[in-house]
């Protein structure tokens, strides 16, 4: 089984003000994630180094100030437009570890512009090689949490889509409070899709297939969407190394796909 990195709220467990949701506004009174990304390896090759220095300033964007150099919570949303250089479909994707399926799902979509957000500096480097080496012009990237992102970067009603793919599971009880798709955070995602816009996320762990069910089951603005009919973003995912060890390990893989109503 492989559980790819998710991004999650650092700190204590956070709650959202009280107050009752509506389309504009996602808050509630359940919980968002105290945290859901583990402490990896970030250590860069020489050449990983050399491309980093390199491409970041361009293409890539830290958030918060456990990465460095961070946006502060008085910046306003990005304008994407302005960093892409057009104005285009956008789609986050939220833990893309090192990128092999954020870069072949942008490169089968090239009118579409993807933001892949992760929390660790080695995967990031690992995508931005691959997006020289590929000579993609589609993908930014921001090293950062997931929730901070959603929060303080993107605008209410902005994206075209959210992909997840293998968000960490946290298999014990006791740390099920730091799963990523909980109530809060679906709910925030939800608020930050436009119309007709699609959540598209994959598991390979039964339990957090489970939770993730349950939980898009409660958030009323989104509804099960009809994988065979007509979305505005693919949902056809590449098959990654790490999903071949869990389908030789015997684990069946979960997809989810929602529609913002």
């Amino acid at each position: 089984m492989h559980a790819q990195s998710g991004v999650g709220i650092s700190g204590g467990q956070a709650r959202i003000p009280a107050t009752e949701p509506t389309d504009s506004d996602p808050r509630d009174q359940r919980y968002l994630p105290a945290t859901s990304f583990r402490s990896r390896r970030s250590v860069l090759s020489g050449a990983q180094r050399e491309t980093w220095e390199r491409l970041w300033p361009e293409l890539g964007l830290s958030v918060g100030g456990a990465c460095g150099d961070g946006h502060g919570r008085d910046e306003p949303p990005l304008d994407t437009r302005a960093w892409f250089g057009r104005q285009a479909p956008l789609v986050l994707e939220i833990g893309c570890g090192s990128g092999a399926s954020t870069l072949a799902m942008a490169k089968e979509e090239p009118d579409i512009d993807v933001i892949a957000v992760e929390m660790y500096r080695r995967g990031l480097a690992q995508l931005l090689c691959a997006i020289e080496r590929e000579r993609v012009s589609n993908i930014r990237l921001i090293r950062g949490n997931g929730i901070d992102v959603l929060q303080r970067l993107i605008d209410p009603g902005s994206l075209t889509g959210v992909r997840i793919f293998f968000p960490d599971p946290w298999p014990k009880a006791r740390h099920h409070k730091r799963r990523f798709l909980q109530p809060g955070t679906v709910g925030l995602i939800a608020d930050r899709l436009l119309p007709g816009g699609v959540l598209h996320v994959a598991t390979d762990h039964p339990g957090y297939a489970e939770h993730i069910a349950e939980v898009g089951a409660g958030e009323r603005r989104l509804c099960d969407a009809d994988p065979d009919g007509r979305l505005p973003i693919s949902i056809v995912r590449p098959t990654t190394k790490y999903e071949t060890k869990a389908h030789e390990a015997g684990s069946a893989v979960t997809e989810f796909i929602w529609l913002k109503q």
